[in-house]
């Protein structure tokens, strides 16, 4: 099955097709700009907006920010420099083609990649799709194969050593989302403040230091086909950086609802992984201790640490949804989602537990 958009372009969210088929002439993709060209939108992201382009018998892919958005998150160029650097030591990407910051072209940065077909696994899919209990095995532990092979590449190898700075990591990460969650706020939430003092309170001070996605989860990769044994790419490389691995772990822990977990959190954070065959959390946790060759400390501050960091993302959408930036209906209840998070995130703390 191939990776599918919609086949409408949602409104207001349009490209400049005339300038668009110029910048694919110029980096020779296509031959002629009186070509036809097709545009069509993946509309499953909450985030950066992604095109599927046809023209002249091919498929391109393309991304560019959201409309009204400010750079910083939404750096085309960064996610464009990563995958194209990865390529060489982790297969597990899209081919990437041209890139530019040239506003003249369709009023915004924007890359253009290889189309990848296979299986994105959202909630919608996977319930489509019935998958039988005993397929989560196979799943799970490709998508965990994957993470951990991620995790081990040589990042100063292939050329991403300048893609951050992994010493202090942990520290900046904890003061900036808390920063960006103030910034970001429309409704007051008591335990934001609470799980904000937490972390500062608790964070580990010595960690491990690899590449890191930063948004790991089930529909960010593309199952090659429907056994689902392997990956044939990770998607949406946009927070990509070079940090604590665990931190990356922790983030897909947030995103990781259980089949166990009370109703109101399964609808709040829809995911494929609270279908019955699932592993825990903590099955996760231990999984890639032994993948990665790695002890897991401190996985309760990394799983807090994970909701918290989806709770300031979704409450940024809302904020530009809010403010007139985006009219998607899907954004409109996003601040619940956040409080959600935050009050997972301080029941984990009291409890001491992420199952």
């Amino acid at each position: 099955m191939a990776v599918s958009p919609n086949q409408t372009v949602r409104e207001g969210e349009e490209l400049d097709e005339v300038g668009l088929k110029q910048f694919l002439l110029e980096h020779n993709l296509i031959a002629d700009t009186n070509n036809v060209l097709t545009v069509q939108q993946f509309t499953n992201g909450f985030s950066n907006l992604t095109y599927l382009l046809k023209i002249e018998g091919k498929e391109y892919v393309l991304r560019r920010p959201p409309f009204g958005a400010i750079k910083r998150g939404h750096d085309m160029g960064r996610e464009f420099k990563v995958q194209k650097a990865l390529k060489s030591a982790f297969s597990k990407v899209p081919a990437m083609y041209a890139y530019t910051e040239d506003t003249k072209y369709t009023g915004s940065s924007f890359y253009v990649m290889e189309k990848i077909n296979g299986i994105i696994l959202s909630f919608q899919e996977a319930k489509k799709r019935q998958i039988k209990p005993i397929e989560y095995g196979t799943i799970s532990n490709s998508w965990l194969d994957t993470m951990v092979a991620l995790h081990q590449v040589d990042y100063e190898a292939v050329g991403l050593g300048d893609l951050g700075r992994p010493e202090g990591y942990v520290s900046r990460q904890v003061t900036n989302w808390g920063k960006q969650y103030v910034k970001a706020a429309t409704d007051q939430i008591p335990a934001a403040a609470k799980v904000m003092r937490w972390m500062e309170e608790h964070q580990p001070k010595t960690y491990h230091h690899s590449l890191i996605h930063n948004d790991y989860k089930y529909d960010n990769v593309a199952f090659k086909d429907a056994s689902f044994k392997e990956i044939s790419a990770v998607l949406d490389w946009e927070m990509a950086t070079l940090g604590d691995p665990l931190m990356d772990l922790g983030t897909s822990l947030g995103y990781w609802t259980m089949h166990s977990d009370n109703d109101f959190v399964k609808q709040g954070i829809s995911s494929p992984t609270v279908f019955e065959g699932n592993p825990s959390r903590s099955d996760i946790v231990q999984g890639y201790a032994e993948k990665s060759k790695s002890p897991v400390d401190h996985i309760v501050f990394y799983y807090v640490y994970g909701l918290f960091k989806i709770a300031v993302i979704v409450q940024q959408i809302y904020y530009r949804y809010k403010h007139g930036y985006t009219a998607d209906p899907r954004f409109a209840k996003l601040n619940k989602a956040a409080e959600l998070c935050c009050n997972i995130a301080l029941k984990s703390i009291q409890t001491n537990k992420i199952d």
